[in-house]
């Protein structure tokens, strides 16, 4: 048997704790019984702990009982991690079993304690999108990779946001027990076996606005507003009213991108929306959203999101409005 423990703290994210040891628990169905999953919840004490959505949950295990054998521990996210002290009972126990688990990680901003506890230098790691970028600038140490849905570097894994713990178990299940239990099990759970893209076709990919007379918010603004027409470098410097030199050096600063990959992310963004809004045709939102056909749109969303918009439409678009009937 495997033993597995979700470690949580006051204002967890239920989903977090919850997702991953469904997939275990269900895997149990599907393997013989003396290899399957045993699931605990590891706390700072007995008493139970109030989750970010209300819900309390109670411990299995105590933190201080850093001797137990786990060969999976994971720690949980919460929506406030990220900007709060991670709780150093946590930060303690996370450093005790990462030295015995044979597989160690994250759900979602779990990551966050992760850091803390040192656990992070050197090493491939995910988180939610909305974070990614504050993750890697807290610990610079970690190589962050902000699209990925799950991330396994050597004995340590980490999955994105929320629900892609789900996927992160699904593989740690395919790795124990084949493709075949992890299909099962995703059947059982209705989910995807292996989602294609990464998380960014789930967030907004443009950087986060800036106030209205920042150069960089008029650069956003004219891209926005100007996807079919000219977005060279030099076209975007005039926006921004600087030379173009200086305007490439603030601009990759401000925005972690090139000029031209910052565009072709507006464009993608913009046709996102598109597809998911509305039945146009293909060929045109690519007209529309400034690319040159419709095949260079399915080569822009393969190369950022790995699902071509077809593919995207399918998935994201929501039901026909009743009402036009």
């Amino acid at each position: 048997m495997r033993h597995v423990v979700v470690a949580i703290f006051p204002g967890v994210q239920a989903l977090d704790v919850s997702g991953p040891l469904d997939v275990f628990s269900e895997a149990n169905a599907f393997v013989a019984a003396d290899a399957g999953y045993v699931a605990s919840v590891a706390g700072a004490g007995a008493e139970p702990v109030r989750a970010s959505n209300g819900q309390r949950l109670l411990p299995d295990v105590a933190f201080e009982d850093a001797a137990a054998r786990f060969d999976i521990a994971l720690v949980a996210g919460a929506p406030a991690l990220p900007t709060q002290a991670v709780p150093a009972p946590l930060v303690a126990w996370l450093q005790a079993v990462a030295a015995r688990a044979p597989r160690h990680g994250s759900i979602c901003t779990g990551a966050f304690a992760l850091g803390a506890a040192g656990l992070l230098a050197g090493r491939r790691v995910t988180t939610h999108w909305q974070w990614s970028a504050l993750l890697a600038r807290r610990f610079p140490e970690a190589r962050v990779e902000a699209d990925r849905i799950h991330c396994r570097d050597g004995p340590l894994v980490t999955s994105a946001g929320v629900t892609a713990g789900i996927d992160l178990a699904l593989a740690l299940v395919a790795e124990d027990h084949g493709a075949a239990v992890a299909r099962a099990v995703a059947k059982r759970m209705v989910m995807f076996a292996h989602r294609q893209g990464g998380q960014s076709q789930f967030s907004p990919y443009l950087a986060a606005a800036r106030e209205a007379d920042d150069p960089m918010a008029r650069v956003q603004a004219h891209v926005m507003a100007n996807l079919r027409g000219d977005l060279s470098v030099a076209a975007l410097a005039a926006a921004a009213g600087m030379g173009v030199r200086s305007f490439a050096r603030d601009f990759v600063a401000w925005a972690q991108a090139t000029p031209r990959e910052f565009v072709e992310r507006a464009r993608i963004d913009a046709a996102r929306h598109a597809l998911e809004s509305t039945a146009a045709p293909l060929k045109t939102v690519a007209f529309d959203c400034g690319f040159a056909s419709a095949d260079r749109m399915r080569l822009a969303f393969v190369r950022s999101l790995d699902v071509s918009p077809a593919a995207y439409r399918a998935r994201f678009r929501g039901p026909p409005d009743a009402s036009a009937d």
